[in-house]
């Protein structure tokens, strides 16, 4: 399997699904499902015991799926998510030890950012793209725009109290290649186990693709 970069999954659809499971059987049943609806980059966080096992499923269910790790918080993550199958990391931010840690395990690296300083630092290290997290919270589409000015050339991938319904106002954004969102696995649909509900979602979220610069 040829290692994409990150410049190279972000542009795979418009929607990165942001999941955490509570059993690798959960994972691989959601993220079938997520495929199914056309979604071919997933973000699979290790915010649960089952994560790391849940990307060891996931990678292996078709050639086409691209499954990364995220809520990277360690540098020893990095080697274990690359073990497991990830192809690409996420971070919520950014330290020289997790670059250092990502780039000895050969995981290409998306690393969040939320203030100027922050950008700084990544394009310092050589990044192009970045997380914008926590995206609404952290002031959203305004933020991005006046991101735009000072940075022109960064591209971003916004994460965080993003919704189907402002998800187009942020990818129309020209500094936006992408979102990342949870809302293609709503809880509800997880807990009766509803996995038609989660690929409907999905094939909704491909259809965003239109609102893209």
């Amino acid at each position: 399997m040829q290692m994409k970069t990150v410049s190279e999954i972000v542009r795979l659809g418009p929607v990165i699904p942001v999941l955490a499971f509570d059993s690798a059987e959960q994972g691989e049943h959601v993220s079938r499902a997520l495929h199914a609806g056309g979604v071919k980059v997933l973000e699979i966080t290790l915010r649960t015991e089952a994560g790391l096992q849940a990307i060891e499923r996931a990678s292996q269910l078709a050639p086409d799926i691209v499954v990364g790790v995220g809520t990277i918080t360690k540098p020893a993550q990095c080697a274990l998510a690359k073990k497991a199958g990830a192809q690409f990391g996420v971070s919520p931010g950014l330290t020289k030890e997790m670059h250092q840690a990502a780039q000895d395990a050969g995981l290409p690296l998306l690393p969040g950012v939320m203030t100027p300083s922050d950008i700084i630092v990544a394009m310092e290290l050589g990044y192009e793209i970045v997380k914008f997290f926590p995206a609404q919270q952290a002031g959203g589409v305004p933020m991005l725009q006046a991101f735009y000015g000072p940075f022109p050339t960064l591209k971003f991938c916004p994460t965080g109290g993003i919704t189907a319904e402002s998800a187009p106002t942020f990818l129309a954004q020209p500094n936006v290649v992408c979102v990342g969102g949870s809302w293609l696995t709503p809880k509800s649909a997880l807990a009766a186990q509803n996995w038609d509900e989660v690929t409907r979602l999905a094939h909704a979220a491909t259809e965003l693709a239109a609102h893209r610069n």
